[in-house]
């Protein structure tokens, strides 16, 4: 087993790659007594990127010093940033990022269980974080706020107020999470110089900063969501990867704004300690190199040359790429992916905002769910996968529900057991056999796909409504109307919380006893 590396190596481990550092002394010093409490926040707006491998390298090397990682999804931000991410989106968006950076952190061997993820919105909207946002507001100038997220905000001609509030926002985080230090890229220089400015100001510590250069896009400028021949999205097919890196920048000799050269720099290297250029025997043949140093020499003075190295690259790319293509090859994952990010070109003209056309209200209080007790379960009579329970929702008669969980739930664990039962769907046949109900279950996201029945609170009676917290007085719906898809509507924003609770929108499912949850399926869905 080996040491553990001293204050000094930790330093090291923490600093090496990056551009700059503010607070080296309060840092060793951190070092020096404990282990160092650091955040690195992302908002959710576009796919991300092969980018967001340099700030997952450095969380390995934080990981190594024996740093307390947390990872903050910064929902709130995408929505404050000009709108960069639509409201109805927002949910969605932050669930595509919680999977896809987890994805890339897993194809790094970066350990999981080691991280704190955590969503803006889980401590943004509370009292004490509210009104912090207002005494910082009052103490900040239009000036400050507009100087700060000048590099990070998304410019336009007429600047909307939220982009002012984005700095604070971002400074207040620093408290909220309890850290020590934040880590970004040197484009948010400024708003770190910002949060060390105000938070004092609200008798809150100054923090350490930690600075990664911007690694250069494609094109030679910086690497974004929003300029698509600039990057390389994570779920690229291969031959996505090979024609974009063809039309990358990379002349010959030239080291500057070099994407490819930068990602080998900030990835690559930290990964393997190693590059390997792939080359054919009559051009010298394969070249290791375990310094990048010498790499950038051998390109500077035209020895490698730029096919060579895109080459190389696209190789050692794809198998980071492998894994996190193959995990969101799920249907869950790939339903996800259509839902947070859909395709313009397929709205429909009432989406796209024509006149005459109003915005249908859909919201959970139109859904008629309801607890449910299984009375009896019985395998379907012509389908092998489906069962065909009798359901008692408090009606003179129990309903007839088939539902596909033979090779999820044993049936000896649905007889008797509370479940809760969506009750306005129209009556669908299923194999010759009216179903009048459907269960709602959790789902995991991931492959083996586990499922599990939806649990009401304990003490529930047949009969008792279930409702979206802040939506327990609207009329459900007598019955949904297919073409409207209103429950498909607001099914893509079920999901289950990291604590397993069902939700819509993070709002709880409730009954009048508690919250609706399910046994172990965190993060997971709900159909």
């Amino acid at each position: 087993m080996e040491p553990a590396p001293g204050p000094q190596e930790k330093y090291q481990l923490i600093t090496r790659n990056l551009q700059e550092v503010l607070g080296e002394d309060k840092l060793m010093a951190i070092l020096k007594e404990r282990e160092l409490k650091i955040y690195w926040g992302t908002a959710t707006t576009g796919k991300p990127h092969v980018a967001y491998f340099v700030p997952m390298s450095k969380i390995a090397d934080f990981l190594k010093a024996g740093c307390e990682v947390t990872i903050l999804f910064a929902d709130l931000h995408a929505y404050l940033d000009n709108m960069k991410a639509p409201w109805e989106l927002l949910e969605l968006r932050t669930r595509y990022y919680e999977n896809v950076i987890k994805a890339v952190l897993e194809s790094i061997g970066v350990p999981l269980e080691k991280l704190k993820f955590v969503r803006g919105t889980d401590y943004q909207l509370s009292k004490e974080y509210t009104l912090d946002v207002y005494r910082i507001s009052s103490m900040v100038t239009q000036h400050d706020a507009k100087k700060a997220g000048a590099e990070v905000v998304k410019e336009v001609e007429h600047p909307l107020l939220s982009g002012l509030l984005y700095p604070s926002l971002q400074a207040l985080d620093e408290e909220y999470l309890k850290v020590d230090a934040q880590f970004g890229g040197v484009d948010q220089r400024k708003i770190f110089t910002f949060a060390e400015k105000y938070l004092p100001s609200l008798g809150y510590a100054k923090r350490v900063h930690l600075m990664n250069p911007m690694v250069p896009g494609l094109t030679g400028s910086k690497m974004s969501s929003s300029e698509e021949d600039s990057k390389i999205d994570l779920l690229d097919r291969k031959e996505d990867v090979k024609k974009k890196l063809k039309k990358a920048f990379c002349e010959p000799g030239n080291v500057e704004n070099n994407g490819v050269l930068s990602f080998i720099k900030h990835v690559l290297f930290p990964l393997k300690s190693e590059f390997v250029v792939l080359r054919e025997e009559k051009w010298g043949g394969n070249k290791t190199y375990t310094a990048y140093e010498a790499l950038e020499k051998d390109f500077a003075e035209q020895v490698v040359h730029p096919g060579d190295l895109k080459n190389s690259v696209e190789v050692a790319l794809n198998k980071l790429l492998d894994p996190i293509r193959e995990k969101f090859n799920s249907p869950e994952l790939k339903k996800l992916t259509n839902a947070a990010y859909p395709d313009p070109s397929k709205a429909k003209p009432a989406e796209k905002g024509t006149k005459n056309s109003e915005p249908e209200n859909v919201v959970p209080s139109r859904l008629d769910i309801r607890v449910g007790k299984v009375i009896s379960v019985e395998k379907h009579p012509d389908a092998d996968s489906l069962y065909v329970e009798k359901i008692d929702v408090g009606e003179p008669e129990p309903r007839t529900v088939v539902s596909g969980l033979v090779q999820f739930v044993p049936k000896e664990q649905l007889q008797d057991r509370l479940v809760v039962l969506l009750c306005n769907l129209k009556p669908q046949k299923m194999r010759g056999v009216e179903s009048q109900g459907m269960v709602l279950c959790a789902s995991s996201l991931g492959e083996p796909r586990l499922v599990e029945p939806l649990d009401p609170p304990a003490g529930c009676c047949a009969g008792e409504r279930v409702y979206v917290e802040g939506y327990e007085s609207g009329q459900p719906d007598e019955e949904l109307k297919p073409k409207k898809k209103v429950f498909e509507k607001l099914q893509a924003d079920f999901r289950v919380s990291e604590d397993c609770v069902a939700q819509w929108k993070q709002r709880n499912f409730l009954t009048k006893l508690g919250r609706v949850s399910c046994k172990s399926l965190k993060g997971g869905s709900i159909s």
